[in-house]
């Protein structure tokens, strides 16, 4: 069935500057929704997920209030909700297999909601820029033309991306909205930034960085975040970015070097520190096994032994 946008079936369209013109309203909604003050998450109530993940809960868990995900330029975040349920799934997609990763994130929030449920699956975009290589809007594109492509009615509320999410920044382009949350009681969707990205924050970029397909991260049934098992194989070669400057890890490790958050060169300098300290993912999966992780009772990730 079809994507829908005020009860009616969204035609094709070529160009995002298309969608907004045939649905003003959705203009409207991304200019109120990137005008919103950032919420400030207490890392005790977040459930953070990386580029390349998604996770997925109902308003009935007691170990996470808010998904939330962030540092995305061209990235594009993705909330899909039942209204019924409140089963909610939160994606970090960055183009890497569009087609297959959107079947998963609804099956993710289907697969909580009873069938007999009234209500419907509502859809909320946040993400890109007006970039120079036009990669925000081809993700745009195929993320709305992969909806598009799933049997289940599904209603777009939210569409702040690529033009509705840029704003010009000292004559550079750059998005309005790095980051979302969503608050799993209410199914309330929010600009957001988060300085905690646990747990496991260096494990979890070191498998985007090696070339890790997207992954379901959380199973609510056990209020317990999974990570891996990964692979990757010794690389030496990358201790040699630890030596560049600033300007030449943008240039040539991001997809939008003028647009990335201040900490993006630290963060790529400790991901790449961490696989050299981990030449051999097996280490860190003994058995072949998953890391584990539960929230205690002070409300902080623990790895489970």
């Amino acid at each position: 069935m079809p994507l829908l946008i005020q009860n009616r079936r969204l035609d094709c369209i070529t160009s995002t500057a298309e969608l907004f013109d045939k649905y003003p309203h959705l203009q409207e909604n991304a200019r109120k929704f990137s005008s919103m003050p950032l919420v400030d998450v207490d890392p005790k109530d977040l459930l953070y997920v990386h580029q390349r993940e998604f996770a997925a809960t109902t308003p009935a868990d007691n170990c996470v209030s808010v998904i939330g995900s962030g540092d995305a330029t061209t990235c594009h975040l993705v909330v899909l909700r039942h209204t019924g349920s409140g089963a909610v799934c939160l994606a970090h997609c960055d183009g890497s297999s569009t087609w297959s990763e959107v079947p998963l994130l609804v099956k993710a929030v289907t697969s909580l909601t009873d069938i007999s449920k009234e209500g419907r699956l509502e859809l909320h975009l946040a993400g890109g820029f007006n970039d120079e290589s036009k990669t925000s809007l081809k993700l745009s594109l195929n993320i709305l033309a992969a909806f598009q492509k799933i049997k289940e009615d599904i209603y777009l509320e939210t569409c702040c991306i690529t033009e509705m999410n840029d704003i010009v920044v000292d004559g550079n382009p750059r998005p309005i909205v790095y980051g979302i949350g969503v608050n799993v009681k209410t199914g309330e969707v929010f600009p957001s930034s988060f300085t905690h990205k646990g747990p496991a924050e260096e494990l979890r970029s070191a498998r985007t960085f090696t070339g890790g397909q997207m992954a379901d991260t959380y199973d609510s049934s056990r209020g317990r975040v999974q990570i891996g098992p990964c692979k990757w194989s010794p690389n030496l070669d990358i201790a040699f970015w630890l030596s560049q400057d600033d300007n030449t890890i943008l240039k040539y490790l991001s997809t939008s070097p003028m647009a990335e958050p201040p900490h993006f060169v630290r963060h790529m300098k400790t991901t790449i520190q961490f696989l050299l300290e981990h030449p051999n993912s097996d280490s860190l999966f003994p058995g072949g096994q998953p890391q584990f992780y539960h929230r205690t009772a002070s409300g902080d990730w623990e790895r489970a032994v």
